[in-house]
């Protein structure tokens, strides 16, 4: 008698058909929006959007077919989302570059894509199981420091631009060191507090209704706090500090699963962020700009970010709930509305509702990275996809909250949107590690492989 599989173990065939359906329905939506840019401009198709379809379908069918053959078992929805999310980025950058805004080329966007997805592919094909990367713990918390530090030691010509210190620029060539730094200190975290947890997790004296940690236990948070506060002192990078020390508090609560290490965080961080407002006036600025962004005074200060943080807010404001339409708004009258405000650009035109729509896709990547951790078979794994969902989490609420005046702006871009390269590169190398870690977590035992190539043969 054959073996019959187990009907929990879908073929991957039939995984794989129903991602590239939603691979092509997720190219539909982002050429409908390409149209409808041009639509709404001249009321004529792009001239472009035949050899804009194919080069980024070629792309991503490229994507796809990697997938496929080094990661047969991944989870089917974040190549599409990504897709998506990447797409919809490009289609607003070229919307922005025909307002006329200095600094958008969306070509240039479609060749960091390009990139992206090498970079993507190049991660699958030599990243063969991810559970060698614990053995490079301290090499990869060594490497991200030094990613950190190299812009910090460079002459302010080589590193510096509208104040923060976080670039190096050779010629014409520019990479932000930061963005893969926050890929290296992930690895370090979670191999780190795989090592440390059963320590981290003893408890010390109790306060009111929290067990606090032992005093000796304290070292790794306050060394943490105290790298994301050189980060903020030295580079004037008030979004990498707050995104490193927010991941570190996170994987170490997923480590630990005590609330007093969150505690503790918030604390110093609040303290930290306090302590930087009051001593150093690029902090102070960003604060100022916040607090009271419709200051006539602070208002035309360029340094203090309001202008730029008040356009966004009328620019979401002018979009209402359905937005003005695609090619209808006005993004040129927001400062850098390709870049860091995209997020505000895209509000005028598809208004809240395509707002929230966007946000969906991201907590849908996260929530498919957060099952990933859940569905891991060693510690290791857990908190390597727990710490890479909550990065890409925490930079979508830092962002969003920034350009909405819910918290100070910090400087990162959105997600995959945003014009620039290095964290395009950073964060689709972040979805080939997810998707990675996804195929090992839903990979049946090798028996009901087994079997289920059996049955495939007798069917044939």
């Amino acid at each position: 008698m054959s073996a019959i599989p187990s009907p929990q173990v879908p073929t991957t065939a039939k995984r794989r058909v129903v991602q590239l359906g939603m691979l092509t329905f997720a190219m539909l939506v982002v050429m409908a929006a390409y149209a409808g840019v041009g639509l709404g401009i001249n009321g004529q198709v792009p001239s472009g959007m035949l050899g804009y379809g194919l080069g980024l379908g070629g792309l991503v069918f490229a994507a796809y077919l990697v997938l496929a053959r080094f990661a047969p078992w991944a989870d089917p929805l974040l190549l599409p989302l990504v897709t998506l999310i990447n797409g919809i980025g490009l289609v607003m950058i070229y919307r922005i570059e025909q307002a006329g805004q200095p600094g958008a080329n969306a070509t240039t966007q479609l060749m960091w894509t390009a990139l992206g997805v090498v970079m993507f592919a190049v991660t699958l094909i030599v990243l063969r199981d991810h559970r060698i990367l614990q053995r490079f713990t301290y090499t990869a918390g060594f490497a991200g420091l030094v990613l950190l530090a190299i812009p910090a030691i460079l002459p302010s010509s080589l590193s510096e631009v509208q104040g923060a210190k976080i670039w190096i620029r050779i010629g014409g060539f520019s990479i932000q060191p930061g963005e893969f730094a926050k890929l290296a200190l992930v690895v370090f975290f979670a191999g780190y507090l795989v090592a440390k947890k059963d320590v981290l997790s003893l408890a010390g004296r109790r306060l009111l209704f929290i067990d606090l940690p032992r005093g000796r236990d304290m070292g790794p948070i306050l060394i943490t706090w105290l790298l994301s506060l050189g980060v903020l002192v030295l580079e004037k990078d008030l979004g990498t500090s707050l995104l490193l020390f927010g991941a570190f508090i996170a994987m170490l609560y997923i480590a630990t699963q005590r609330t007093s290490w969150v505690l503790i965080g918030l604390l110093l961080f609040v303290g930290g962020a306090y302590l930087a407002g009051q001593i150093f006036s690029h902090v102070e600025a960003r604060f100022e700009g916040w607090l009271h962004a419709d200051d006539n005074e602070i208002y035309n200060r360029t340094f203090g970010g309001s202008y730029q943080l008040m356009q966004g807010l009328f620019g979401i404001g002018s979009g209402g709930i359905l937005g003005t339409g695609l090619g209808r708004g006005h993004p040129e009258l927001i400062p850098l509305s390709f870049s860091d405000f995209i997020f505000p650009a895209v509000g005028e035109e598809l208004g809240i509702t395509g707002l929230m729509a966007l946000l969906m896709v991201y907590m849908l990547i996260v929530e498919r990275g957060l099952r990933t951790a859940l569905g891991a078979r060693d510690p290791f794994s857990k908190l390597l996809a727990g710490g890479l969902s909550f990065i890409l989490a925490w930079q979508v609420f830092i962002i969003v909250g920034g350009v909405t005046r819910l918290i100070p702006l910090t400087g990162l871009v959105t997600p995959f949107m945003s014009a620039g390269g290095s964290a395009l590169l950073a964060n689709w190398m972040l979805i080939a590690m997810l998707v990675r870690m996804s195929d090992a977590a839903r990979r049946p035992p090798p028996q009901a492989i087994q079997n289920e190539g059996e049955t495939q043969v007798m069917r044939r």
